[in-house]
């Protein structure tokens, strides 16, 4: 078993998806139980399913002095940036401990590939058009790059590509360079954008839904795929003695499919132990989990048991892909946020979608919202190949 870790403090967090830009957006549309899907609209023969697309990207170019990274995952990134404060207070940290001295770690599973699918398709006699031969936009570390040049950082920039637990595993890794004494604080988070690759790849594994995804319902179809951007600040608790807490994470690899969950949730269940062992926590004293529930059949069948099997029936548990669709690399950091959300103002999001409970889920599924206090908050997301991540946060009295 992990030894407990030395809590870190949330100093900042935000998030933007398609249900809006910033904290105050996303926390209005849970409360309300709105949801951000529609029908697809993207690409030049939009596939016929529904999405959780992010309006104004196309609107939002960025500066002249970062246009060689100019790109629409990138351009998400840089409006994710600017929401709740938040450019100014990663700007603020970066002064006060050393621009060498902040850890960048981005998640991402597809990164500028939306890029390099229209240079491919604007082949000049084989080779890519003038405007897109830029041989750093087409690598998965082209969003850490670019927000590292724009922000100035000059220490550790890592890229955490595991699938769908991407931008969850940035907080591992953020808590080992701080502890390590490689960095004073770090800036973790995460973007996906939609492109092709995304749609068709993951229709063609027959996981796409043509309706809005209904996870953990009886007759669910699959999930709905969407794009988001979303960015913490993590210091030491001294630094922000009445912030959020990262008390805890878990990670483990199970390896048993490339696409399909190990069928007795081995890995995801070994990274929720790990969480709650490092955080020093009971299973009992979670008051609320954000589920993985991607609205796909093995999924959501396999959740549902594990939360089961761990959980008193008190705990309450949903999954908010029903509002933002999955987004993919970015979706451990949104989660993470919705997570740090229901800690600050008391809400648990209902299971949007869910209108006909799947069998399999007990008593701990929240179908609508409910108020109670939370003092101890879980995310789960689990990726491809078996990548497993658990999160475990916490009120600063907690």
């Amino acid at each position: 078993m992990p030894r407990p870790m030395i809590p870190l403090a949330v100093s900042a967090y935000t998030v933007t998806s398609a249900l809006g830009r910033g904290l105050a957006d996303h926390r209005q549309a849970l409360e309300a139980a709105r949801g951000g899907l529609r029908p697809n609209d993207f690409g030049d023969a939009p596939l016929a399913c529904w999405i959780g697309r992010v309006d104004g990207v196309e609107d939002a170019p960025l500066p002249d002095a970062l246009a060689e990274w100019e790109c629409r995952n990138n351009r998400l990134a840089w409006l994710g940036l600017q929401q709740d404060g938040f450019l100014g207070r990663a700007q603020a940290a970066i002064a006060r401990y050393g621009a060498a001295r902040v850890a960048l770690v981005l998640g991402t599973s597809t990164a500028s590939i939306g890029a390099t699918e229209e240079g491919y398709r604007r082949l000049d006699d084989g080779r890519m058009p003038a405007g897109l031969a830029r041989p750093g936009l087409h690598m998965p570390h082209s969003l850490t790059a670019f927000v590292a040049e724009a922000l100035g950082l000059q220490g550790p920039a890592l890229t955490v590509s595991t699938a769908c637990s991407s931008s969850a595993k940035v907080f591992a890794s953020a808590e080992r360079l701080i502890r390590l004494g490689v960095a004073d604080a770090a800036l973790v988070g995460g973007v996906d954008t939609l492109c092709g690759s995304v749609l068709f790849g993951f229709n063609s594994l027959e996981l796409v839904s043509p309706e809005r995804c209904r996870p953990f319902d009886r007759a669910r179809r699959g999930l709905s795929l969407g794009e988001a951007a979303g960015f913490a600040l993590l210091e030491r608790t001294g630094a922000a003695p009445a912030s959020p807490r990262l008390l805890g994470y878990g990670e483990a690899s199970d390896a048993h499919h490339m696409s399909t969950p190990h069928p007795e949730g081995l890995g995801a269940e070994l990274a929720l132990r790990d969480a709650l062992a490092r955080a020093s926590l009971d299973a009992a004293q979670v008051d609320y989990i954000n589920l993985h529930g991607t609205a796909s059949q093995k999924n959501d069948e396999v959740e549902a048991a594990l939360i089961g099997r761990i959980f008193p029936a008190g705990t309450r548990a949903s999954s908010t892909k029903g509002y933002t669709g999955h987004t993919l690399g970015a979706a451990g950091i949104v989660e993470a946020a919705f997570a740090l959300l229901a800690l600050e103002h008391g809400f648990v999001p209902g299971n949007l979608g869910g209108d006909e409970p799947d069998p399999a889920c007990g008593p701990q599924f929240a179908w609508s919202g409910e108020r109670r206090d939370v003092r101890i908050a879980l995310s789960n997301s689990f990726g491809f190949g078996g990548n497993n991540a658990c999160l475990a946060f916490g009120k600063a009295t907690a």
